[in-house]
């Protein structure tokens, strides 16, 4: 049995890359649309009509169409920026363009089609003018659209040799392509507004982690540099001290080992702070960055329990929420994500669910060394870490036990804890 290879590799796509699948294949189909109306225009022409020219047209009207789907192509890519100018396709589409429009011409112009059969050569410039639209700048598409048009306009104003007809087939020419140029434009533009609203987000999730290193940089050195400075004060003082004889040197280098103590204890404290995230904090910060990203983040049951919990929990939960932020900004197309703290009736835990949509179903879930090391976090807790992607929802639910005695003791009394835990 054939395996779909596409179909899988299609669910397992991101919402961005399945909106780009869409819009190209709309465009192709749109472009299929010219050979339906080729055929159906001879169709309905045939009786009275020659055989070699609804075979020529026919087979004109095939290489035509499929020139431009390979147009659509590269001019796609030229407009994204994902390829170079299309010359060789847009000159295969004109030339082709120009022929359909000749052949057309002369064969009513015989009387080997029928006078109504003439539009076939407005449907071969109309179409062409999607194409042009996107490879080239919109005052250089119209100058090579004109191209086409004129022919087409000679090849319909020959049966209306009116001056009422030819500016009716001119108004129709110029509108048909305009219309056909603006969904083509319009398109395009969709997808490229999509790439950089893509872009843009995984730049804000960079800069959300370059910002965190300055501010331990800015830590760091607010910490040691004053105490390194008066190290190397009391230091040289030491020396000089030394030098001389002067039994005063052993208080100051006793200073410099007390000042060296403290740095130390302040290192660890500053570390330790990095380290432990307070929960409250990280749900304030993952609604901003999120909101700030486009996604709705919706958070309930914070005020009620998170305050309540016992500090360890807060941090192991406080990092849940960390990790859980940055796999939504960095691994999925989301357009929201809800956070639910709550505490079940049946049993002493406290339980943090983080759910979001736009993940690519990709079977068994993501795996990383980030989730690996929120395990191991947890562990350490007593709690655990469960992951779960069905639908293109992805859904990280955190667990961990909790002692209510030690959440009376956060919160003042056992009433109040128990009041949190219904």
């Amino acid at each position: 049995m054939p395996r779909w290879n596409w179909w899988a590799e299609l669910r397992r796509s991101s919402h961005r890359e399945r909106v780009h699948h869409y819009t190209r294949f709309s465009l192709y189909f749109i472009g299929l649309q010219e050979l339906l109306l080729i055929v159906a225009m001879l169709v309905r022409e045939h009786e009275g009509a020659d055989a070699w020219a609804v075979v020529s047209v026919a087979l004109l009207g095939c290489l035509h169409t499929g020139s431009l789907v390979v147009c659509i192509r590269h001019s796609l890519a030229r407009y994204l920026g994902a390829g170079p100018l299309p010359v060789r396709p847009l000159a295969w589409g004109l030339g082709l363009t120009l022929a359909l429009n000749a052949l057309v011409g002369w064969a009513v112009a015989v009387e080997a089609l029928g006078d109504t059969s003439v539009v076939l050569a407005m449907y071969a410039t109309m179409f062409y003018a999607g194409p042009v639209s996107l490879a080239l700048s919109l005052p250089r598409a119209a100058e090579l659209y004109a191209v086409p048009a004129v022919a087409s306009v000679v090849a319909l104003g020959a049966q209306r040799p009116s001056w009422t007809g030819v500016l009716a087939v001119t108004a129709a020419t110029a509108a048909a392509g305009a219309i056909m140029g603006g969904i083509f434009r319009v398109s395009g533009w969709t997808l490229r507004v999509l790439d950089q609203v893509n872009a843009a987000r995984e730049i804000e999730a960079r800069l959300a982690v370059a910002e965190e290193r300055l501010r331990f940089g800015r830590d760091l050195h607010d910490v040691l540099g004053r105490n390194l400075s008066v190290i190397a004060l009391k230091s040289e003082l030491a020396a000089q001290l030394t030098r001389r004889g002067s039994p005063q040197a052993l208080d100051q280098l006793a200073e410099v080992q007390r000042i060296a103590r403290d740095s130390q204890r302040e290192i660890r404290e500053m570390v330790r702070g990095y380290r432990e995230a307070d929960l409250a904090a990280e749900l304030a910060g993952a609604r901003g960055v999120l909101s700030a990203a486009g996604i709705r983040c919706r958070v309930v049951g914070e005020e009620t329990v998170a305050a309540r919990l016992p500090a360890g929990v807060r941090s192991a939960l406080g990092w849940v929420v960390r990790e859980g932020a940055t796999n939504v900004l960095r691994h999925s197309s989301a357009s929201r994500c809800s956070v639910r703290l709550r505490l079940p009736d049946d049993e002493a835990v406290v339980e943090l669910t983080m759910e979001n949509d736009g993940v690519p179903a990709a079977p068994g879930g993501p795996a990383g060394s980030g989730l690996a090391g929120l395990r191991e976090r947890l562990a350490g807790q007593g709690g655990s870490l469960s992951v779960e992607q069905t639908g293109g929802m992805f859904r990280l639910t955190a667990r961990i036990p909790v002692e209510w005695d030690e959440m009376a003791a956060g919160s003042g009394t056992v009433e109040t804890a128990e009041r949190a835990r219904r």
